[in-house]
């Protein structure tokens, strides 16, 4: 019996370390985007976060109060801006896209902290290759590919013949902006920790980029801040695309940028496809991720085997001390029937020796 709780016992930890071990290889940064829960409405449910971007209540923070912080917050669904229809009823000029969020941007610690900003960006292909801590705003600058992003900068670098430290900028595959903004002229401060609305809009008819920014209590401004004409189906054709925001402090930085709401619409071509590498549908849908669901069913497995485990445990104990019950009590009646034979044996005994003796 103690053999068989031993084997059982063994058994079971070596279950739990499978599972353990299984958990520990999806939840790996380098397979899987985290899993966010954002306790708010005014967010699209299929994003996810990666870097040390996370959900703060109401609203996800791209970055941390830190030097060399990063963050993105992705969408999971790509869009595809191809003119090439994939049925009969889709818009023949292409997808328009519209991005609506709001943020805000931490006033600088010190008066040599601008700090960098943050972009939103639209790209083709796997993001680990796209975004690196290393670099401004997070994107790498080896990634070949051509990407159109949105900078809100709040710095003035002059490799990239930034105007000052309070500009918005369209970039297309490179941090020098093919168009640009002072900020300062919309009477907007981007990181005095106001909260800020942003459009960014792609109208496909047009072939034109539009970015409106205003203060939250202002309501959307009918001229854009900047624009920029481009070609979107040219540029990506049927290449999946992924749009998110992303962000990252420098060693002179403690910045903390800050997205309050984000929704996301576009018309078209929209490729379903969920998750930003490849990653089996199956394994991306549901609220921000469906990791949780996996951890809800490891969870209650692993709780279903320690149940298992007490209960047999139990069971064993008490079918041992029922066998050594039973045990003792056979031994007593062999000790009584031999008593019984030994009291027989006696009274013949003495019975026989009292006849011989009359």
């Amino acid at each position: 019996m103690r053999i068989m709780v031993t084997s059982l016992f063994i058994a079971i930890f070596i279950t739990m370390f499978i599972i353990s071990l299984t958990v520990s290889v999806q939840s790996s940064p380098s397979s899987q985007l985290p899993p966010v829960s954002v306790n708010h409405n005014n967010f699209d449910n299929d994003i996810n976060l990666s870097g040390d971007a996370h959900a703060v209540k109401d609203r996800v923070s791209l970055t941390r109060p830190s030097q060399f912080s990063s963050g993105l917050l992705l969408r999971n669904t790509s869009i595809t801006f191809s003119s090439a229809s994939a049925n009969a009823s889709a818009n023949t000029t292409g997808t328009s896209l519209s991005v609506e969020f709001s943020f805000s941007i931490s006033p600088a610690a010190t008066s040599e902290d601008g700090g960098s900003g943050f972009v939103l960006i639209l790209f083709p292909g796997d993001f680990e290759n796209v975004f690196s801590a290393n670099y401004s705003f997070g994107i790498s600058k080896e990634y070949s590919k051509n990407y159109v992003a949105v900078e809100f900068d709040t710095s003035q670098d002059d490799e990239f013949n930034d105007p000052n430290a309070n500009h918005v900028g369209i970039d297309v595959g490179s941090l020098i902006s093919v168009a640009i903004a002072n900020v300062s002229d919309s009477d907007i401060v981007l990181n005095n920790g106001e909260k800020l609305k942003a459009w960014v809009d792609y109208v496909a008819s047009s072939k034109n980029l539009e970015v409106r920014l205003c203060k939250s209590s202002e309501n959307r401004p009918n001229d854009p801040i900047v624009s920029h004409k481009i070609d979107l189906a040219k540029l990506w054709g049927n290449e999946p695309v992924f749009v998110g925001l992303s962000a990252s402090n420098d060693a002179d930085s403690v910045q903390v940028v800050s997205v309050y709401t984000w929704k996301v619409v576009s018309s078209g071509d929209v490729a379903e496809r969920e998750g930003a590498r490849n990653v089996p549908a199956e394994e991306e849908k549901g609220s921000f991720g469906t990791l949780s669901v996996l951890a809800e069913v490891i969870f209650g497995t692993v709780c279903v085997a320690l149940v298992a485990f007490v209960v047999l445990f139990l069971w064993a104990i008490f079918f041992q001390k029922h066998e050594e019950e039973q045990s003792f009590a056979l031994g007593k009646r062999e000790n009584l029937e031999y008593e019984r034979i030994d009291v027989a044996v006696d009274k013949q005994s003495t019975e026989e020796i009292e006849r011989l003796n009359s």
